[in-house]
């Protein structure tokens, strides 16, 4: 798609990169005016009329008048979008997420690469802690594999710690993902994530974000990227998260675009599982098993459902033979704890440890030793 091609997106574009004009603004001119083209080419003083602050008068006349500058990220747009799999879709597009288009503030462009058809398919936000507990980003990756087994997209925002390890799950059961980034698409953030970033797009996910693909980071631009997530989503997923979580401002955003939020019971000794605890009091479904999920949104257990399965008796793993397996947990604890608790001493805890790690039974993490999820 190019810039040539559309004068209709050529418009929605200059009026996207005007200083002081966000979705809430463009959204008031729109009421007013048939088209952004109709608003570009308004007489000042009816633009004022509508409350415009001066300084955003200044720069739609700063445009009239011809803005190089203006021009030149109209041009680095068009390059961007002749690459494979770059596309740009207007709030006015057939193709706009209906989800999407219903908050209150829809972003007026979203750039996206990869597969854009994914944004229509039944998606799942999964959200959490940047620094997450020595579980935390395994039950992510879990959680999310079995998610997309099942038939769910999932949908994230992939910064480190809880987000990364959700793209990495659904990756790990095959399907797709949807990674929603608060930067432009050419600056990925964090830069640790940029072979995950290609491996979404390579495995027919897809990027998107509402910031012109040269964006570098900038904090403000991360709390507006999460209504996104909340957005193109059927309900929010909080694995893990600090009283300040910011994975608490994408369920609050969630609430108010009248979705679900879920959330995951943790420790009670653990700060991050606080956040989680506060939305499980304020009403969010709490979730055990990836069933407690579907059944709120109404989707088929496609595994669950399976007669096959269903009637299958289960037989229960047989225990480790360890006997430091009945004080071992998934909360961590020290090797002088498990030494008092088994009556071992330390060296003997030491070569149990160690054997059990070697059986992928037993994780070792800067909190203890505890059992691998």
């Amino acid at each position: 798609m190019s810039l040539s091609s559309s004068s209709s997106l050529q418009a929605w574009l200059t009026l996207s990169f005007l200083d002081g004009v966000g979705p809430r603004t463009m959204a008031r001119l729109l009421q007013n005016y048939p088209s952004p083209a109709d608003v570009l080419a308004a007489d000042l003083l009816a633009l004022q009329s509508l409350g415009l602050r001066p300084a955003t008068l200044n720069v739609i006349q700063r445009y009239q008048q011809g803005d190089v500058v203006l021009s030149r990220r109209l041009d680095a747009v068009h390059q961007w979008l002749e690459r494979p799999g770059c596309q740009v879709l207007c709030l006015d597009s057939a193709d706009y997420p209906a989800l999407l288009r219903r908050i209150p503030d829809p972003p007026p462009i979203l750039y996206l690469q990869g597969d854009a058809r994914l944004l229509h398919d039944p998606q799942l936000a999964m959200v959490g802690s940047r620094h997450p507990g020595p579980h935390g980003a395994a039950t992510a990756r879990q959680f999310a594999r079995s998610f997309t087994e099942n038939g769910l997209l999932i949908t994230s925002g992939m910064a480190l710690g809880i987000d990364g390890a959700c793209h990495q799950g659904a990756l790990d059961a095959g399907g797709q993902t949807i990674a929603v980034w608060g930067t432009g698409l050419d600056n990925c953030y964090p830069k640790r994530h940029r072979a995950l970033a290609s491996a979404i797009v390579e495995q027919g996910g897809l990027l998107v974000s509402e910031q012109p693909p040269d964006a570098f980071a900038q904090p403000g631009q991360f709390p507006r990227r999460n209504r996104i997530i909340s957005g193109l989503s059927l309900g929010t997923l909080v694995v893990e998260a600090a009283m300040n979580s910011g994975s608490l401002i994408t369920a609050r955003l969630a609430l108010e675009q009248n979705r679900e939020v879920f959330a995951m019971p943790g420790s009670i000794h653990s700060v991050h599982a606080r956040g989680s605890h506060q939305l499980l009091r304020e009403g969010a479904h709490l979730v055990e098993t990836i069933s407690d999920v579907l059944e709120v949104l109404r989707l088929p257990l496609l595994a669950a459902i399976d007669s096959a399965s269903a009637n299958r008796p289960e037989t229960a793993p047989a225990a480790p033979r360890s006997p430091l397996w009945p004080h071992l947990g998934h909360v961590p604890v020290s090797v002088d704890w498990l030494g008092q608790r088994s009556e071992m001493p330390v060296e003997r805890v030491m070569q149990e440890l160690m054997d059990l790690e070697l059986e992928g039974l037993v994780q070792h993490t800067s909190h203890g030793y505890s059992r691998l999820i």
